[in-house]
This record gives C-alpha cells, structure tokens and sequence, in this order.
C-alpha cells in the first residue's frame, strides 16, 4: 500500500494534520474554549468511520491527488484563527472582538478543516465512500455524540464531592496506599477526610487524577488499539483476556507508584519524590504495561495465531547500492510467523533505549538530572550490541552534511537571537552547586551522548526506519526500500514526529527533521543526516559552553 495516496492513508493523513492544527491552537490559551464539545464528537466520530469503515478504506486502491490549492486554503484558515487569537490573547479578551465572537471562530476552524479534508481526499471520492458505506457516518457521529455525553459521568470516578459511587475508585486507591505503608513504616499519619497520608516528615493529598484513572484510559486505549491493528495475528476471544489483566496491571503500579512517592520523600528526598518521580514513575508503569501486552500478544501460542508462509530466503538490497542494513534471514519452517523487518531492531533499540534511561534517569533527580549520563551508557550498549549491521552502512560523508547541521543550528537558535531573551533555565545554576570534578563528568557525557549516541539513534529511528516506513506502511520490510526512495509525505510525517518530541520547541524540531531528512533523500544514504545531526548538537553544545545560554539543553 502506497501510504501517501490511497484512501485509507489519506484517512490516516488527515487525522495526522489536524492533531498538528489541534497542537498550534490549544497552545494559545484562548482557543481552547471553542474547540470544546466539537472537538471532542469529531476526533470520536472519524475515529469510528475510520474503524468501522477499514475493510471498504483498505480495498479502495485508486491513488488520490494532493490538492495544494485547498491546503493553502486551510493554512490560511487556521493562520487567521491563530492571530486573532494572539490579538485577544494580548488586547482584550472580550470575545465580541470578532464579529459573532466564538460563533466566527468556530466558522472559521471548521473551514480549515473543510478545507483540509478536500486537500487530502477529492470531493468525489468523499461523495463515493458515504454513499457506498450507508449509515456509517451517522453512527459515527451518534457514537461521539454519545461518547461525549458519557464524559460527564465518568468524571464522577474521581468526584470528590458528596457520597457518589464515582468515589470508590479514590477510596479503593487511598486505602491501598495506607495498607502497604503500613506494613512498611510505623506512625504514618491518615486523614480519610482529606485524602492526605504520609508520615510526619512527608505526606502528599491523593487527589482525584491521581486514583489511577488517567492510567486505566490510556492502558485501556493502547490495548484496543493493539488488538484491533493485530486482530489478523491474535486469537479472539482470548486476546480480550488480556484487557483486563493489563487494567489491574496498571492500577496496582499506580499504587506502588504513591506508596513509593511516600517513602522517598520520608527519605529526605522531596524534590525527587514531587519532581522527579512524581511526573515520570506513571510513564514508566504505563510503558511496562504496554510492553507487557505487546509481548503477551505475540508470545503466548493461546492467543497468537500462526501465520503460516512458504520458506524463501529473503535478499536485502546490499549497502552500496541502497545504504540499507543487509539483515538477510531465511525462515527456518513454513509455519514461521509473518512480522516486522529482522532489521527493525537495529533501527529502534538505541533510540528506545534512550527513552527508557531518559525515564529513569528524570524520574530519580529532583530539579537536576544527575543521572544524564544513563542516557549516553544505554544507547552506548544499544548501538555496541548492534554495530556489525550499522557497519554494512555506507558511511561516506558529504561536505553538505556539516552545512546542513549548521543551517539547522541557525534554525535552532533564530527565536531566542529574534526575541533576545533566552529561555529561563536552572542547569547552570545546578551545575556550579557541584563539585568540579562531577560538574565537568556531567558536561563530558552530555556533549559526547550529544555529538555521538543521540544523533545516530534519532536519525536510525526517525529517517532510516520512519521515513522509510511509511512509504509502503503495510510492508514490514522497509529496510529494502533506499534511502532515497522517501516521499515528501513521509519526510514530512517522520519529521512532524520528530519535533513533537521536542516538547515546546516542536516547530524547531520539525523544521530540523525535514532539513535532515532531505539531505538522506538528496544523498541517498544515512551517513549524511547523522553527521549533519551531529554537528548541529557540537554547535549547539559549544555555543552553550561559552555562551552559558543552559536553555539549548
């Protein structure tokens, strides 16, 4: 499948450019009001089109234009919508300042969208899909109308107020925390009234976000997702087994999580309990959780299926010809299984790895993340355990490569050189309360994780395997399509991924990913991108050395 142009990539596109849209508005604080309730119908309804609708979606194999006309139609769209918003933010913030107040704005956002969805898919073809799929559109809308209804009494699980039945999952976790301290330290201090336990040294309130809700809806939508995306490879009804039992999975390491909070901050360690801890110990049970399942699902012979192929020895395009990882492999029986490419890993570990060290490392520092250099050893392992592919590399470097890397540092630096005031940051006061010795130990390991592990794992990760990826995104074996292959959609997906990891600088991100992503097209390897990349994070590290503008880290 032609990911940038069938219509069920394009019903995947959509979705994708209008969580970009939803991302640039909810970041100006006056748009988030009148997105409300239709925001909310509309991603559950097309979610449900989408869904219901796959097996008509997936058999429609026309290759769809892309409209530029209506897509600049839509840019202008939410351009307008995004400064009237910015006027009210700093003039006034009577909503009259445009003519019919919310009612234009509203006007306003759904014909961007209007406009973005006839870019994406022709007016024909939308006609064509609603009239052959029948009532589907309208039980997607009744199915947001009513997932948007149930919102307000699935609030009340975590309603404080009053004896609701919604209180017992607050209760159930308070109570829970008080047995394990219990059984743990003496003279903990309850007060069921408040929600408030802890010692006389620390204690926290457990309020109402925090009785596991949060991790019970995201566990809930990963594992939905999962069975229905491997639904060809998993047993039915026994997959659903599993649904529950990461459900509990979660709640009990929620539990965990506060009691764990509790005692590390009766420690003497308050700022790691409330800063660190606090904020990444959920994203570590969520993550266990979900990797849990994912291996539950493709391990246990009671709920995989067999997906059974014809043995054929399987040739890679060789590195001097694509740049490709050779990963030949030949299956050892008929009944192997169907699966990702032998190369994903090779892809993916070193920049997994440094996600989960970057979780560890947060969630064990206070305001200070003293242990950044986990991040440099886990990617060091990752890259060293899988080095004999990345040899088969064509590592020729370019003289565009630094050239690139040094347009991206410009890029990278331009809004705080525009504004003249750089972003507030603590790293550099942190760094002068240590010793010398472990300041410098820090500062060496941030600048070689950043000159060396952290551009060869993001670029493997988002241009080699991403960008690649999504150009035949039914296809597992992306490491035979070549680098120079990518399609503008796919350079422009991987990048937007790419700078939504981020954080606040996303747009930067984005901008840096399709700079780096079109010099591996334009050269037509990977080499190039790294050291591009690499010599970006040298810049950007150097000018922070002697600048002391700790912000750009």
């Amino acid at each position: 499948m032609d990911f940038p142009n069938t219509l069920l990539s394009r019903l995947v596109l959509l979705a994708a450019l209008i969580s970009v849209d939803g991302a640039v508005l909810v970041a100006i604080p006056h748009s988030a009001p009148f997105l409300g309730a239709f925001a909310r119908i509309s991603i559950v309804s097309y979610a449900v089109f989408i869904g219901l609708g796959y097996s008509y979606h997936k058999r429609q194999r026309e290759r769809l234009p892309f409209s530029i006309g209506f897509f600049f139609a839509h840019a202008v769209c939410i351009t307008t919508l995004s400064l009237v918003d910015i006027i009210r933010l700093h003039g006034t913030s009577d909503s009259t300042f445009v003519p019919g107040g919310f009612v234009s704005l509203r006007l306003i956002l759904i014909s961007g969208i209007l406009m973005l969805a006839l870019a994406c898919i022709p007016l024909r073809v939308w006609i064509r899909t609603i009239r052959q799929t029948g009532w589907l559109w309208s039980y997607a809308v009744v199915t947001g109308a009513i997932a948007w209804c149930l919102r307000f009494p699935l609030e009340s699980l975590w309603d404080s107020s009053g004896n609701t039945p919604g209180r017992i999952l607050r209760v159930l976790t308070f109570h829970s925390v008080k047995v394990i301290l219990r059984a743990l330290i003496p003279g903990i201090t309850v007060d069921p009234q408040s929600f408030v336990i802890g010692t006389p040294r620390f204690s926290v309130y457990i309020a109402e976000a925090c009785s596991g809700f949060e991790g019970l809806g995201l566990v809930l939508v990963f594992t939905v997702l999962w069975l229905w995306y491997f639904r060809k490879e998993s047993r039915f009804p026994q997959a659903l087994l599993l649904i529950p039992c990461a459900l509990i999975c979660v709640w009990l390491l929620n539990i965990v999580r506060l009691s764990a909070l509790i005692l590390i901050g009766s420690a003497g360690a308050g700022d790691v309990a409330m800063v660190g801890f606090h904020s990444q110990a959920g994203w570590i049970a969520f993550t266990t959780v979900a990797f849990a399942f994912s291996m539950a699902t493709r391990k246990l012979s009671w709920v995989r299926r067999a997906q059974p192929r014809a043995p054929a020895l399987y040739t890679y395009p060789v590195a001097a010809t694509t740049g490709a990882v050779v990963l030949a492999s030949q299956p050892e029986s008929p009944s192997e299984e169907v699966g990702e490419s032998p190369a994903t890993p090779a892809y993916l570990v070193p920049f997994l790895a440094i996600l989960a060290a970057s979780l560890i490392s947060k969630a064990a520092s206070g305001h200070f993340e003293w242990l950044y250099p986990l991040r440099f050893l886990a990617a060091a392992v990752a890259i060293w355990r899988y080095w004999p592919e990345y040899r088969k590399l064509d590592w020729r470097i370019s003289w565009a490569a630094p050239l690139a890397g040094a347009l991206v540092f410009v890029i990278w630096l331009t809004p705080s050189l525009w504004t003249k005031s750089p972003a507030a940051s603590t790293l550099g006061e942190s760094l002068a309360a240590l010793s010398c010795a472990a300041r410098w130990t820090w500062i060496a390991f941030r600048v070689v994780a950043a000159v060396f592990t952290v551009p060869l794992a993001e670029e493997l990760a988002f241009r080699g395997y991403l960008a690649r990826r999504w150009i035949k995104f039914s296809n597992p074996d992306f490491d035979r399509i070549p680098f120079s292959s990518v399609t503008v959609m796919s350079i422009a997906l991987s990048s937007i991924v790419f700078g939504l990891m981020h954080g606040h600088q996303w747009f930067l991100g984005i901008l840096a990913g399709i700079v780096y992503a079109g010099l591996m097209k334009w050269k037509r390897r990977l080499s190039d991108p790294i050291a591009a990349h690499a010599t970006t994070n040298l810049l950007l590290a150097v000018w922070v050395l002697l600048r002391g503008d700790w912000s750009q880290w």
